[in-house]
């Protein structure tokens, strides 16, 4: 059971990045999923997420307006469309996913499952 991230890279500022984490011995159909990055010398922060209804989604005040998680179960992967990257976006980029059903889905104790982290790096 894994969970798989790409797609990040470096870019500058102004550009776009979509992340892709395609999950493998577990479906993404009933648990809530989401993204979280961590900068260096700083701690883990949730960036957005969707619940396991789909019903419900939540982005990082810093990140509303360019960022858009979406989830396709059929292909069993997450997406995050980042777009109007800023340096501070630069971060490693880390998908998870969690089965709590009423879980606080921007809070990273909910998640039992993580990827390995992709890069984000924004030039100015």
């Amino acid at each position: 059971v894994q969970l798989q991230a790409s797609g990040g890279g470096l870019v500058q500022e102004g550009g776009s990045l979509r992340l892709s984490c395609a999950a493998s011995g577990r479906t993404f159909s009933g648990y809530n999923v989401g993204w979280f990055r961590q900068a260096p010398g700083k701690e883990r922060e949730f960036v957005a997420a969707i619940n396991w209804t789909g019903l419900r989604i939540m982005y990082a005040d810093s990140v509303k307006g360019r960022f858009t998680v979406s989830r396709d179960n059929a292909k069993n992967t997450l997406y995050l469309q980042m777009n109007s990257l800023k340096p501070g976006d630069t971060a490693v980029y880390y998908c998870a996913s969690g089965s709590g059903r009423n879980a606080l889905i921007s809070q990273s104790y909910e998640y039992d499952l993580w990827g390995q982290g992709t890069q984000v790096t924004v030039s100015s």
